[in-house]
């Protein structure tokens, strides 16, 4: 090192040398500035890293004895609240049961409209007191006049079906859904169940879930079960149902026997419509409008039931862009909100302390902040950058043993998938990099904070008859598959993952190979369904 004299200034150094003494000259800044600056930030980086493994760890340890304790003892929702079938009355006749709406919002739905509508006119309840409401904000014209054209199919049935529309998109799903209630025929309603326009609930939907609401006066929400239909269509469906069953089989069920309170899912579930007005209607604030109005009902000091036995179809997307489009949205929202309601939750007079507690740090902090910077910063950014730096030492129980746990609580919601661990593993933490750039981005309000993109459902786009002739292969274009960003981190973690198999002592490269292989998978557009621009 006494070759480089302290005075040499790093322009003059680069003129004239060979690509040897770049790479000296590289090296010696590298060892100027890693003693006082990147071994320091590395140590604070990890710090932070494990304490925030080691909530997450409790609380999957958490969650998972509350489970324990449920499938032991049974407390199934019927037993914790009164339930019994609504019976008929020979003198009041239908008017025993009460008036439920039903919405159904839906934003040019070209390939599953019809399922929604269809499964939402065979409900099973006295057909004078359901009301169909379609709310349509299509600005295809063509899919406009097909839903319309659907809505008056059902209607000359006999079907009590609303098609509506709006001249605008103002807030879109929660504008819809806000302006749907506006209507007079809804005065007459007590509940509205919302579906999606993928989502075809069974025929006993409302059987199952209004008892609830009318036996129970302090109930303002009961929350079904997604049924994926297409979680066999690729492996990125596989990973999303992985994902998505511990959501429902573990946080929603937990939230729900312990504090009455999780978040509604959007779809599949039946709202007091008093409950919801009570909350201030809907809310247009954030991307994660369901959401919202859960917490701010809840601070009004209404429960939530969630019925893990009733299951509601739906399809999940299948390409990447699609997801990509929904994890920003599900994982920015959730940040925003915690940005904008943590004041409003914490002042809060009307619940218990215990219950803000469970609000403000398990399901906002821990797992909708916590979870996501945590996989992406530890496992993508210092597990990484740590083989550069072996005066960071990661202690085993935080690289090995805690995500290992963490990782099999996760999967015990899907048995079927256990095989797949290891490429769910490695997903996620791809996965990880958008909902981390998006949490920030909701924490800081920053320019896509409000950003609203329908994700694409295909239906039954790519069934194609036998005696159909398969189409040309399309040609295209190097923009619709390729994903810099992937392929920046997967470069830097390839490069990792080669010194550390050279220099390394810790074997970190094996996991990192993989893991290089998973966002290049990605970075070049090999994840999912890909469906070419017709």
């Amino acid at each position: 090192m006494d070759r480089f004299p302290s005075t040499t200034l790093l322009p003059e150094a680069f003129q004239g040398t060979s690509s040897d003494d770049i790479t000296e000259q590289l090296g010696y800044i590298w060892y100027q500035i890693k003693t006082p600056l990147i071994v320091p930030l590395m140590k604070i980086l990890l710090v932070v890293c494990l304490a925030m493994s080691i909530m997450l760890f409790i609380e999957r340890v958490y969650m998972a004895i509350v489970i324990l304790f449920l499938k032991i003892f049974g407390q199934k929702p019927e037993k914790r609240y009164k339930w019994e079938t609504i019976k008929d009355d020979v003198e009041l006749g239908n008017s025993a049961y009460p008036m439920v709406l039903v919405q159904i919002p839906m934003y040019n739905e070209r390939e599953v409209y019809s399922l929604s509508i269809g499964a939402a006119c065979g409900l099973s309840w006295p057909s004078d007191r359901i009301i169909i409401q379609v709310l349509d904000d299509s600005t295809d014209p063509v899919i406009k006049d097909m839903v319309e054209i659907e809505c008056q199919r059902w209607k000359s049935k006999g079907i009590n079906i609303k098609y509506e529309i709006r001249d605008n998109r103002n807030g879109y799903k929660a504008g819809a859904l806000k302006e749907g209630l506006k209507h007079n025929y809804v005065k007459l309603c007590d509940y509205v169940a919302i579906f999606d326009a993928d989502f075809q609930p069974e025929p006993d939907f409302l059987w199952r879930t209004v008892p609830f609401l009318v036996h129970n006066p302090e109930i303002g929400l009961v929350q079904a079960r997604w049924k994926f239909v297409n979680s066999d269509e690729c492996l990125m469906t596989r990973m999303q149902e992985m994902s998505l069953d511990y959501h429902f089989t573990v946080e929603q069920e937990v939230g729900s026997s312990t504090y009455a309170f999780f978040g509604f899912n959007g779809t599949a579930g039946v709202w007091r419509i008093a409950a919801i007005n009570e909350a201030g209607g809907w809310k247009d604030r954030t991307t994660v409008e369901d959401m919202d109005l859960a917490v701010r009902a809840s601070l009004k000091g209404w429960k939530f039931v969630y019925v893990g036995a009733l299951k509601v179809r739906n399809e999940l997307p299948s390409t990447f862009k699609a997801y990509r489009y929904q994890q920003h949205r599900w994982s920015c929202g959730p940040a925003n909100l915690f940005r904008k309601m943590v004041v409003e939750i914490w002042r809060n007079k009307r619940v218990t302390l215990w219950k803000k507690l469970y609000v403000i740090y398990s399901f906002f902090f821990v797992r909708k902040i916590v979870a996501h910077i945590v996989t992406f910063v530890f496992y993508c950014v210092v597990i990484p950058t740590t083989v550069f730096v072996p005066e960071v030492e990661i202690p085993k129980w935080g690289a090995v043993y805690i995500p290992s746990i963490i990782t099999i609580l996760n999967a015990v919601g899907t048995p079927r998938s256990l095989h797949l661990l290891v490429f769910w593993i490695l997903f996620e933490n791809v996965m990880s990099l958008h909902r981390t750039k998006a949490t920030f981005i909701g924490l800081l309000e920053a320019g896509r904070v409000n950003e609203w993109v329908v994700t694409e459902k295909l239906g039954d786009v790519l069934k194609v008859k036998p005696s159909a002739k398969a189409p040309k292969k399309p040609h295209l274009k190097i923009g619709e598959r390729l994903h810099l960003l992937e392929l920046g981190f997967g470069a830097y973690l390839f490069f990792c993952a080669c010194y550390d198999f050279a220099f390394g002592k810790n074997h970190y490269f094996i996991y990192l190979y993989l893991q290089a292989i998973a966002f290049f998978i990605a970075g070049f557009g090999y994840v999912g369904t890909f469906v070419p621009n017709s």
